[in-house]
């Protein structure tokens, strides 16, 4: 008797290309280490963005397209927090206070002319920072992406997902800096690689698990 093969269940895992003069961005070399992992059936693949307005939702929907993914999680350097945090809200709005790696500098302008102002993560954001706190690793919700290309890609992801019928999750985490990173900026905090790898690992895993997030108080990063 014939058996189709089920369709590959893929968890689509982004980082961004390193930023104007720095050798690296942890967010590619998180999503780097990750690629190829397994959990509950699902392999993450791994896909770098390039660090400009539009040319990152260019490689996006390539991504997408190429692979189908049930899960997607966009990863992002926050060079002044010390812990790994979900994002709750992507706005539409592009305001760069610095040029991108092209020298683009949109001020003022919608990542998506007509669509809404914004949208919600779709991740259980707060039942991963539950996961990774629980295993020591510091963690916390945020509730603001900024408005350079991590919350450009960031409203891209979500508006695509949404257009799409909204059966397949997405969100974002901004992730630290690496001590390597940190020690080439004064009073930089930072998390070692393998701290930062096992943390996007239990958020993914909980993403995966867990349909339905926690309700509770508290751990937020204003």
């Amino acid at each position: 008797m014939y058996h189709a093969t089920p369709p590959a269940l893929n968890v689509l895992l982004t980082g961004f290309e390193p930023f104007a003069q720095d050798p690296l961005n942890p967010s590619w070399d998180v999503a780097r280490a990750l690629d190829g992992w397994q959990h509950a059936g699902a392999t993450v693949r791994a896909v770098q963005l390039p660090c400009v307005f539009g040319e990152a939702i260019v490689r996006l929907d390539q991504a997408l397209q190429q692979w189908q993914p049930a899960l997607v999680v966009c990863l992002g350097l926050a060079s002044g927090r010390a812990a790994l945090t979900p994002e709750r809200v992507a706005i539409n709005v592009d305001d760069a206070r610095i040029p991108d790696n092209a020298g683009h500098q949109p001020v003022d302008t919608a990542v998506e002319q007509g669509g809404p102002v914004a949208y919600l993560s779709t991740l259980p954001i707060k039942a991963m920072v539950r996961a990774m706190r629980a295993d020591g690793i510091p963690a916390a919700v945020s509730n603001t992406a900024g408005t350079f290309v991590c919350n450009h890609i960031f409203y891209a992801l979500m508006h695509r997902l949404a257009l799409a019928g909204g059966k397949v999750r997405g969100g974002f985490i901004h992730v630290p800096a690496l001590p390597a990173l940190a020690a080439l900026h004064a009073d930089m905090p930072s998390m070692a690689l393998e701290t930062q790898v096992r943390g996007i690992q239990m958020a993914i895993q909980t993403a995966l698990d867990v349909r339905e997030d926690v309700r509770e108080t508290g751990g937020q990063l204003h």
